[in-house]
């Protein structure tokens, strides 16, 4: 059961343009009617094929949510489809990151790749991906390769053959892979990074088992395996050579979208806490007459705001035309994911034993909070970790000269 929200009262989001906040109403409503009641049972769960979230992405694709990023003859053709998105992200974010992460990866990540393609192969893949009828999948990291992409680092390789190329390598974390149609993958092509679209239910592919996580329990994760599998000619996304710039663009995208979740669940546990501290006692007075929380509180909504407003001018940049929106998006990648963290963190220290609690045996009860200080870690970590993402913003203080 979610809290009483405060956002309205302390977010005036005047600059937000109209049809984003008609976004941000529909997808408020959906998450309270389709995944609310879900999300206790996703944050709980061991990971395995059986437990993806079917029945939300299922719905999500009826609510036609999977739209919104794309233009018109193809998705919804909104006039600022990054703001939209991640202010859907945000939305989902509140009420499960395990959702909004994998409509993160099947949308930002695999779909946006599929937006520098031809319109064959988007007939072929980005088509049934917004309908919900086929899983997409996003394919970089490796075992000994995720930060550094360099072509020195893949050991993914595509070799040339008649009518396409024969892949082979291991990829690594892959969101939604096991249950996917299809992966967008990063591969070393006659010494030249290609993005192609590999089917994921063909031979020379083989997919694991679910990986067993701390938290996003229904973001499945799992390593692909290329053994001479064969990627017809007209799977190759754009040129040759053009991998890593449509890599990185999309990346850029998704670590928006990222911001965007980590706002969602800082919002959220702000209201979990406001709301318990208004009810819980201590010593005779309710914890919301303490000043220490009180000032703390504060301080969060203040952050809130200032997480909230980078990820938003990031996105209106991209929706401007800037595909690679610096230093907006690093910082509100590290921003928006580091008060995640910190606020579900202190979330638990003001529940106490009950924010410790995964369930507790006397009732049955679950406490949010505690799925949101595990859910929230791996923001911090993926599509571009935010060490990395503060490094670009030295590079824009200091030049390449200071930074590297």
């Amino acid at each position: 059961m979610q809290p009483p929200r405060t956002q309205s009262k302390l977010s005036h989001e005047v600059f937000l343009p109209e049809e984003a906040r008609a976004i941000r109403e529909e997808v408020r409503e959906f998450v309270e009617r389709e995944v609310e009641p879900v999300a206790a049972r996703i944050a709980l769960q061991d990971e395995s094929r059986e437990t993806f979230p079917r029945d939300a992405f299922d719905r999500m694709a009826k609510q036609g949510l999977y739209a919104v990023p794309f233009p018109a003859g193809w998705g919804r053709g909104l006039k600022y489809p990054v703001l939209d998105t991640c202010v859907m992200l945000e939305e989902l974010g509140y009420g499960s990151d395990s959702v909004a992460a994998v409509i993160d990866v099947h949308c930002i990540l695999a779909g946006h790749v599929l937006m520098y393609a031809n319109d064959a192969l988007r007939a072929r893949y980005l088509k049934p991906l917004i309908a919900g009828e086929k899983v997409g999948s996003f394919a970089t990291t490796e075992p000994e390769a995720s930060t550094d992409l360099s072509i020195r680092s893949l050991k993914t390789i595509a070799r040339k053959v008649d009518g396409g190329w024969r892949v082979t390598g291991q990829k690594r974390f892959i969101t939604n892979a096991c249950v996917a149609d299809f992966v967008t993958c990063l591969v070393a092509a006659d010494g030249r990074l290609c993005e192609m679209v590999i089917d994921l239910k063909q031979d020379g592919v083989r997919v694991g088992a679910p990986d067993l996580k701390t938290g996003n329990r229904g973001q499945l994760t799992s390593d692909i395996y290329l053994d001479n599998a064969f990627v017809p000619e007209s799977n190759l996304v754009g040129e040759p050579g053009r991998g890593l710039h449509i890599a990185l663009g999309t990346l850029t995208y998704g670590r928006m979208g990222i911001a965007a979740t980590g706002v969602g669940m800082a919002q959220r546990a702000f209201d979990e806490c406001v709301d318990y501290m208004k009810k819980r006692t201590a010593f005779g007075k309710r914890l919301a007459e303490f000043q220490y929380w009180q000032f703390r509180l504060a301080e969060y909504a203040a952050r809130i705001e200032g997480a909230r407003s980078l990820y938003q001018k990031a996105a209106y940049r991209k929706d401007l035309g800037v595909e690679f929106p610096e230093p907006e998006a690093a910082m509100a990648k590290f921003t928006g994911t580091q008060l995640a963290v910190d606020l579900a963190r202190d979330a638990v220290q003001i529940f106490g034993g009950y924010g410790y609690m995964r369930q507790l045996s006397h009732d049955g009860s679950t406490y949010k909070v505690e799925e949101l200080y595990r859910d929230s870690k791996i923001t911090e970590i993926y599509e571009g970790a935010n060490e990395i993402q503060k490094m670009l913003v030295a590079r824009e203080i200091f030049g390449k000269e200071f930074a590297g």
